[in-house]
């Protein structure tokens, strides 16, 4: 069976590429987004009761995959990119329906130049993210304290990130917590796991309005990040 759904609305978000984006939702709680909501959902009556709500489901496509062809077997970055699993058992963007489930935090709703917006935080969606759907996050179900996923059942461990004294100049100067933001982001570590990480290597990323470079370094016999400029587009 084949089904077609329409897009009720687009997200803005402040990733502008996949590369750097939090592999799951709620790691980066500073990245926000706004989902735009498009004709004919635009209607403020079809949101009357949200704003009671703290958090969202939000149902999305996985627009920037181009792969067309669906494996039954995925190695997730988890997994240190070496191991396989079935992709029913992962959150792999390469699916049979290229779907995504994201639980984010509701920062408000605004209606804004003729436009009704949902506006989100701790988000793991790319820029120009079609959505499907919008649900409610209900505590007493949506939360199961005793649940257990034997390979992802802690959360990742965090690598320090360092900034060069430009760097933190930049953040100070730019606002909008820019140095918690990128700290929160690159501490998750956004290089596959199976690629040992090249101290001459220049990483980079898009990120709102700017372009984030940072290189890996060893210091205690640990890697860590520093970021190394921080530049407009």
């Amino acid at each position: 069976m084949n089904f077609n759904f329409p897009s009720i609305g687009i997200i803005h978000s402040c990733f502008k590429e996949k590369f750097g984006i939090p592999r799951q939702p709620g790691l980066a709680p500073l990245a926000t987004a706004q989902l735009e909501l498009l004709p004919p959902y635009n209607d403020p009556d079809a949101l009357e009761g949200l704003e009671s709500c703290s958090h969202l489901w939000i149902q999305f496509v996985f627009h920037a995959n181009k792969r067309e062809e669906w494996k039954p077997k995925v190695k997730p970055p988890r997994l240190g990119g070496n191991k396989s699993l079935g992709v029913f058992a992962t959150r792999s963007p390469t699916r049979p329906s290229p779907i995504g489930l994201s639980v984010v935090k509701l920062e408000g709703i605004e209606e804004r130049d003729g436009k009704l917006l949902i506006n989100l935080s701790g988000v793991d969606l790319l820029d120009g993210t079609p959505v499907l759907d919008v649900k409610p996050y209900v505590p007493y179900v949506d939360l199961v304290p005793n649940a257990i996923n034997k390979f992802a059942n802690t959360a990742p461990t965090w690598v320090e990130v360092i900034f060069t004294p430009e760097c933190l100049l930049f953040c100070q100067s730019y606002g909008k917590q820019l140095e918690e933001l990128i700290r929160q982001i690159l501490q998750q570590d956004p290089r596959p796991q199976y690629q040992q990480p090249e101290p001459d290597r220049i990483y980079g990323m898009k990120l709102l309005d700017l372009d984030v470079q940072w290189r890996y370094m060893i210091i205690d016999d640990q890697v860590c990040i520093s970021v190394v400029n921080i530049c407009n587009v």
